[in-house]
């Protein structure tokens, strides 16, 4: 498993952790992480040269 696919893994956990939440600042903290964790996840795949850069070359 690379560590882009754990960082999904936990964001998938978060993204549990989000739907069984009693109240709405619980439920909005897990989103918040879910959503950090794919960002971390999708930075990880683009040093490790997995996708390309979204940013067009600098001129």
């Amino acid at each position: 498993m690379t560590t882009a696919d754990q960082y999904r893994l936990n964001a998938a956990n978060c993204a549990q952790m989000a739907e069984a939440a009693e109240d709405e600042p619980d439920r909005n903290r897990f989103k918040r992480m879910e959503a950090a964790w794919r960002a971390l996840a999708e930075e990880q795949d683009w040093l490790d040269g997995d996708k390309p850069s979204l940013k067009p070359p600098s001129a």
